[in-house]
């Protein structure tokens, strides 16, 4: 800062910018003439010319210098007038403007408030619906879950059962228990305990699997389950013309086998009936038999060996049912008759005890007639008895005894 009087100027302002390249300026020619004073005198006579015009143009910089230091401060007194105009001004407008502000502020935060309920009031009922909602599909979810546990547990149970069914469907043994429980199953359902027998011996010292005792005709008949599920199975899995030619083989004469074997062990002359049945616990097999092996199912019916599924052994069974009612009908006519002859005979006695009992009835019927006869005479006496004194007495009466006779 450079003062000049009262008035205080940066160093950057173009008045002290002037002053200071002028200072330099006298002071570089100050240098220049004392380098040049000894050369020559004209030239220091010059400088001195130079000397007095730069004090007089000092003297006239000078009275500028309190010109301009006027007009600053008079331009700096204007200036402040100004602001303070301005900042008052700018104050009442900020006031104003704060004002309006601070009512919109007001507006926006009573409008927020209100907004904000509303959204919470929805917000809540949202909330509540969708919490009841999650609720019922939880609820519906868990118990759908608890359908699925099960039927999971149920897939579970059944491929165990499944591979139990192959553990013994594999095995020729277990095989055939697994058809004669199939058999027991369906001949128990449809028959009455005390008209069949399983694992029955015969004469011959054969084991029936079962023996249906049906009257005679046409006798006991029995059934055997066989299973030719190897054949079948090479039959399914022929891919070939020569694969399923030889499996085709395989099946004929397992089936015949069979057929053979019954027909020798379970048809006994005289003990059982004139023919047997072979129960195939398989619907796929029996179809497959009929459908492609028909030679064969005829050679079965000339064996007098009928081959059977389980859904036509039922039919079977519900037909000798039938005929096992008949023929105990039959055996139970003659003590109907006897009973009938003795209802009869009841019915006779009773007859005879009610005609008895209708002549007893007739007979008391008199006996109270004469009863009321005898009673009306006695009481008839007895009135003329009380009336002695007034009326003389009829002596012409038979049964009366005069008084005074002896």
């Amino acid at each position: 800062m450079i003062e000049l009087g009262e008035l205080s100027l940066p160093l950057t302002h173009p008045l002290v910018l002037i002053i200071g390249g002028a200072v330099a300026l006298v002071v570089i020619l100050l240098i220049l003439s004392v380098r040049r004073a000894g050369q020559s005198a004209r030239m220091a006579e010059e400088l001195a010319r130079q000397m007095g015009g730069l004090g007089q143009a000092v003297q006239v910089l000078g009275a500028g210098q309190d010109q301009l230091s006027g007009g600053l401060r008079t331009v700096s007194d204007a200036q402040a007038t100004g602001q303070a105009q301005v900042l008052q001004a700018m104050e009442a407008r900020l006031g104003a403007v704060q004002q309006q502000m601070n009512d919109r502020l007001h507006d926006n935060a009573m409008k927020s408030a209100r907004a904000m309920g509303e959204m919470q009031e929805r917000m809540k009922e949202s909330l509540q619906g969708s919490a009841v909602k999650t609720t019922e599909s939880l609820t519906q979810l868990q118990e759908r879950l608890k359908v699925i546990d099960k039927a999971q547990d149920n897939i579970t149970r059944l491929s165990g059962d499944v591979l139990s069914l192959q553990d013994i469907l594999s095995n020729k043994q277990t095989r055939g228990a697994f058809g004669e429980i199939q058999l027991t199953d369906i001949v128990s359902k449809a028959l009455p305990a005390d008209s069949y027998s399983l694992q029955a011996t015969l004469s011959n010292n054969k084991r029936a699997d079962c023996l249906i005792h049906l009257p005679n005709p046409p006798g006991p008949i029995v059934i055997d389950s066989k299973f030719p599920l190897e054949a079948y199975e090479a039959l399914r899995r022929a891919e070939t013309q020569d694969e399923l030619t030889v499996a085709a083989r395989a099946m004929k004469t397992a089936v015949r086998a069979h057929i053979k074997a019954i027909s020798e062990k379970y048809i006994i002359e005289g003990e059982t009936a004139d023919g047997a049945l072979m129960f195939l616990p398989s619907e796929a097999v029996y179809a497959e038999l009929h459908a492609n092996f028909s030679d064969v199912v005829r050679e079965g019916f000339e064996a007098r060996v009928w081959i059977v599924s389980p859904t036509t052994c039922m039919a079977t069974l519900n037909t000798m049912r039938a005929i096992l009612k008949d023929a105990r009908m039959r055996e139970q006519a003659g003590a109907i008759r006897k009973e009938l002859h003795l209802l009869s005979a009841d019915v006779g006695r009773l007859g005879d005890r009610v005609a008895n009992l209708d002549r007893h009835f007739h007979q008391a019927s008199k006996d109270i007639t004469e009863i009321k006869i005898s009673a009306e005479k006695a009481g008839t006496r007895a009135k003329r008895l009380d009336n002695f004194d007034f009326e003389e007495v009829e002596t012409d009466d038979q049964n009366v005894v005069p008084i005074g006779k002896g």
